[in-house]
């Protein structure tokens, strides 16, 4: 088994219902964030971790994100003939940011089920997992310090963060206890998956980045579907724990839930503010509302 993490899977296949009617014909992943699709944060992130390898598990109606990082002969033809050489060279630039597969998850059966169908483009080699509604904002790439903790320590790596109070009741929980040489290292021993706030096994949730071994891919096979028939990635991760060490990390950054309307206009207002062309302008209008 190679022991470098070459290779992200990006489940990408769901109906992003929570963003009707913009995506009843738009894959809730191509949703702007400024002027960029959701998921080319993802993609520039497991970039600048090292990824080589892009596996984009979609679904029916999502060829928009294919056409998105695909070349487009007719846009860049019209660009350099127009002289708009700045232009020509971002959408020069997104067709080249990476080697990305594509591979087709033809039913919804959970976020188990779209990683096991990236199993054949993975191979027998660590791989992480991107969700793309997850946009991380981070100085060091919530990846790559995720990709560091799995080099140290040779065992399956969970991003989480810490949520106080019943907010802790929408996301996976770890149990375990924190690591003596690092505070950000939680040694994980179990997970509860939407646990009520009284019986939440910690403060630690599972959010959308992983480092999983291959060994995850015969798990998620003997995996029964729970509600719904899907097949869930936790019950997986809670079978490999059973075999070998799965740690949480509290990665340095800031995640915004850009799949939630709210999280996604508090990642709007995040990132205009961070843009040097129009940040100084954005703050000062934003200023000038009467709130």
């Amino acid at each position: 088994m190679s022991k470098r993490v070459r290779k992200a899977v990006f489940p990408a296949g769901g109906l992003g219902t929570r963003f009707l009617p913009a995506t009843k014909v738009i894959p809730k992943e191509m949703l702007a964030l400024v002027d960029k699709p959701i998921i080319q944060y993802g993609v520039e992130e497991a970039v600048a971790s090292g990824i080589e390898h892009i596996i984009i598990v979609t679904g029916r109606g999502k060829g928009a994100m294919e056409d998105h990082f695909d070349h487009s002969f007719e846009l860049d033809a019209t660009l350099e003939r127009r002289g708009k050489s700045e232009l020509l060279a971002v959408s020069r630039g997104v067709s080249s940011l990476a080697h990305i597969s594509y591979v087709r998850q033809k039913e919804p059966k959970g976020l188990g089920h779209a990683v096991l169908c990236a199993k054949e483009l993975v191979g027998d080699e660590p791989f992480a997992v991107i969700l793309p509604d997850d946009v991380i904002d981070a100085e060091v790439p919530c990846l790559k310090q995720m990709i560091d903790v799995f080099n140290q320590r040779g065992g399956s790596v969970l991003a989480t963060q810490t949520v106080e109070g019943p907010g802790i009741s929408a996301y996976g929980v770890l149990a375990g206890s924190q690591d003596a040489s690092d505070s950000r290292i939680y040694n994980c021993t179990g997970m509860v998956e939407k646990p009520r706030f009284e019986d939440a096994p910690s403060k630690q949730a599972i959010i959308g980045r992983y480092v999983l071994t291959p060994r995850i891919f015969a798990l998620l096979e003997q995996t029964t579907p729970g509600a719904g028939g899907e097949i869930q990635l936790t019950d997986g991760i809670k079978a490999l724990l059973k075999e070998e060490k799965v740690f949480g990390y509290t990665f340095e950054g800031k995640r915004f839930d850009a799949g939630d309307k709210f999280g996604m206009l508090q990642a709007m207002v995040e990132f205009a503010l961070k843009r040097p062309e129009f940040g100084d302008k954005f703050r000062a209008y934003l200023k000038s509302l009467p709130l």
